[in-house]
This record gives structure tokens, C-alpha cells and sequence, in this order.
């Protein structure tokens, strides 16, 4: 949406919320791609799914906007959160194709139109029923001896005492290893400390999402 009398950048990605926008954050500086850095917004938390939602219309339709990229979780309708997301750009006369794609789609630009360059990427990996968390839980290093302790610290918490829903679980079970670690920290930070691996499958397929939408100019 509007940042104040700024000028909106040319690349935007939308993000749900503030552990989005940090992870995003750090996994571009570690991977070292250009243009995401807090202090150069090129990231707007849009507070939630909703409000996302809302504001891709008038994002995609910003007068000299050349990139943007959306990403958001799937969480238990990949189909339907699909959709909306269709919907969604069908009214900046967008059109996605009908179904994700592994690697995240990207769309190119249209200079007949001025409509900028997008990419959707739906957490955790434009297949799953999942959120950031899930996509978090394949960055946890292979060996790494604490997380099946926290697997295992939420899994014998007594149903009756959960303050989670059961579709949440895993989301608990990253938090209790962030929780756990030497200094605990948001999933942001984790990334920039290296507690968190960007060099497993999944994050090597999303940061390649973000190269092929950001890393080179848009035409």
C-alpha cells in the first residue's frame, strides 16, 4: 500500500507479516542477491493474508513498478489460496497460470501494457498445505541434535494442555528449537547467524525464485 509521501520502489515483494519480511531479509544477504535490505523497503509486511490480498491490485498497477513478487503462506488450501491470489491479479489484468509451479512462477513483464514483472511463491513450497514455519523446519541442518528434542518436547505436551492447534504443531516445534539454541533468536536472526542452512533443496529452489524475479533487470 502507500508509504507515506515516499516514492514506492520499482521492486516490491509483499510479504504477510514481520518474520516474513526478516527471513526474506537474511536469506538475501546470505545468498547475497541485490535489492533487500530493510533499509532500501524494497519488502512490505502487508500485516496478515487478508491485507495482502487487498493490496496487490494496487501494487501491481504502481506507476513505474517494474518487479513484484508476492509470497504467502498456503497454509491448509493451496488450491484455494491459489486462486485468491489469481483473483487477485485477474483485476490488475494479471493472469497466473492455473496451478503453482515448484520452483515458483515468475511472469514476465508486459511492456504493451507498463504492467511490471510478477512472481508468486506460496509457502512453504507451492505444493504443500503449509506455512513459513514448514519451509523453516527444511532449514534446520540434517544432524543438528536439538530438533528432534524439540520434535519430541512438543510431541508429549498432553493434548489437553496444548495452546496450539494440532495443524500447528510443526510451527511449535520450530519455535521450541529456535527456543533452544545457544542464543535464542526470531527465525531472521537465525538465518543471519547460520544456525539456519539456505544451502538445503527447498530454500536453493526459492532463492532461485527471487534471481530469476529480482536479479536481473526487468525488461
Amino acid at each position: 500500500m502507500p508509504n507515506g509521501e515516499q516514492d514506492p520502489p520499482s521492486r516490491m515483494l509483499l510479504v504477510e507479516g514481520n518474520d516474513d519480511l526478516h527471513v526474506v531479509t537474511h536469506i538475501c544477504i546470505r545468498a547475497s542477491i541485490p535489492d533487500f535490505t530493510i533499509e532500501k523497503k524494497g519488502i512490505e509486511k502487508e500485516g496478515g493474508k487478508d491485507e495482502l490480498l487487498k493490496s496487490i491490485p494496487y501494487e501491481a498497477t504502481v506507476e513505474e513498478r517494474v518487479v513484484l513478487g508476492i509470497m504467502l503462506d498456503a497454509n491448509g488450501d493451496p488450491s484455494g489460496r491459489w486462486q485468491a491470489i489469481a483473483h487477485k491479479l485477474r483485476e490488475a489484468r494479471i493472469e497466473l497460470p492455473s496451478f503453482p509451479q515448484p520452483a515458483g512462477v515468475v511472469i514476465p513483464s508486459d511492456p504493451a501494457t507498463g504492467l511490471p514483472r510478477v512472481g508468486v511463491w506460496m509457502m512453504p513450497d507451492n505444493q504443500s498445505p503449509g506455512e513459513l514455519e514448514d519451509f523453516l523446519a527444511e532449514m534446520i541442518p540434517a544432524d543438528d541434535p536439538v530438533w528432534p528434542l524439540a520434535q519430541r518436547y512438543i510431541d508429549d505436551i498432553p493434548l489437553e494442555h496444548r495452546k496450539f492447534q494440532e495443524g500447528k504443531r510443526l510451527r511449535a516445534q520450530v519455535h521450541a528449537w529456535l527456543a533452544a539454541q545457544e542464543n535464542p533468536r526470531p527465525p531472521g536472526l537465525a538465518i543471519k547467524t547460520q544456525d539456519l542452512d539456505i544451502d538445503g533443496p527447498l530454500c536453493v529452489r526459492f532463492t532461485a525464485w527471487l534471481r530469476a524475479l529480482f536479479g536481473e533487470p526487468a525488461s
